[in-house]
């Protein structure tokens, strides 16, 4: 029976376990630049025993950020300091994944612990973009895309990806969920466009589905694709977990091996009905119904919860996010509360509870 400790193969790249780390943002990059914060953060996930590792949420272009303090993938510098982290996680066998992405409307802030929220132009803010010139509640309105703009914007995508690769990345994953840019366009409440992305389903979905076909084509074969959806906006009117379906199967078809599946973040304050694993059966109908492969995410806590969620085939993976911050060895030392001898870093056997002989 498949297990929370079973291996699955995405594409070429075999991951050995179904515990992965979910992208988390971390405001401590410089001009985009990562440091030996990520570092450190990211390569205790690898000491920790996950399966597979994503880089939080990484601008394709310096107006893609979502605060001032953000990583991108739009230079060579980048692709260097990029290559030290997946550098370090390979060391230990450990594939990494990274979220290319575009802040949209939610952009151009400080990190949130600072005083202020947003950037001027002169602490390095910019004029955010959106579908529409429709604010997101409680921030500056943005400038509406031209269609021009919006072909060089999916040119960024495919770039990003370009040098994702070439910085170590092992795993892509596009993110067009929490009210970012691509899921913008996604919902009704945020795209009011007339044109060819705005209106109809079969339009609102095409910027993703031009971002997914040319990242797609940018990238071998043996690369595995993930896509993060928002499966509902949780209002009335808003993006809805049947769309994301629709869209799962559209992907599916595009190459894409892996949705992603949380929701919410383009509401302010929608009225989410939080609770352990409350985003699971999100992910089971995006396996069940469009037949693409899905992980879950949503207060996933506990080493027998992660295991039940997959022996019952509700998803395919779970990412695990706030967990892996509070305990970065969550993983190994989840393997021994269910009884699975797993590997550990020769650096920790010493404090294993259960022999691995």
């Amino acid at each position: 029976m498949t297990h929370l400790f079973s291996p699955i193969d995405l594409r070429a790249v075999p991951v050995r376990n179904r515990s992965w780390v979910s992208p988390m943002c971390q405001y401590s990059a410089v001009e985009g630049v990562v440091g030996d914060w990520h570092l450190v953060h990211l390569g205790s996930f690898a000491t920790g025993g996950a399966g597979l590792v994503f880089a939080e949420a990484t601008a394709v272009s310096p107006e893609g950020r979502i605060s001032v303090s953000c990583p991108g993938l739009w230079n060579d510098e980048q692709i260097v300091a990029w290559s030290r982290v997946t550098s370090f996680s390979h060391s230990l066998g450990t594939p990494m994944g990274i979220q290319l992405a575009h802040a949209g409307r939610k952009g151009s802030t400080h990190a949130p612990w600072a005083a202020h929220q947003f950037a001027s132009p002169g602490q390095g803010g910019w004029q955010t973009v959106g579908p529409s010139n429709l604010a997101f509640e409680g921030y500056p309105a943005p400038r509406s895309l031209s269609a021009s703009e919006i072909d060089v914007l999916v040119g960024d995508f495919a770039r990003a990806a370009r040098r994702a690769l070439d910085a170590g990345f092992d795993v892509l994953e596009i993110h067009a969920a929490h009210g970012y840019l691509l899921h913008e366009f996604l919902s009704p409440l945020s795209n009011q466009r007339t044109d060819e992305y705005g209106g109809s389903f079969e339009n609102r979905v095409r910027l993703v589905l031009r971002v997914t076909d040319a990242v797609r084509d940018a990238i071998p074969d043996r690369v595995p694709l993930l896509v993060r959806l928002s499966a509902t906006d949780w209002v009335e009117g808003g993006w809805s977990d049947d769309e994301t379906v629709a869209l799962a199967s559209l992907l599916g078809s595009r190459g894409v091996d892996l949705i992603d599946v949380s929701s919410g973040g383009n509401v302010h304050r929608a009225p989410i009905p939080l609770g352990p694993g409350y985003q699971v059966g999100f992910a089971e109908r995006v396996r069940r119904e469009a037949h693409v492969p899905a992980s879950a995410v949503g207060l996933i806590t506990e080493a027998h919860q992660a295991d039940q969620i997959i022996r019952d085939e509700r998803a395919d993976a779970v990412m695990l996010a706030r967990a892996h911050l509070r305990n970065p060895r969550w993983t190994i030392n989840a393997a021994e509360s269910l009884g699975h001898v797993v590997a550990w870093p020769h650096q920790f056997e010493r404090a294993r509870t259960i022999s691995s002989t």
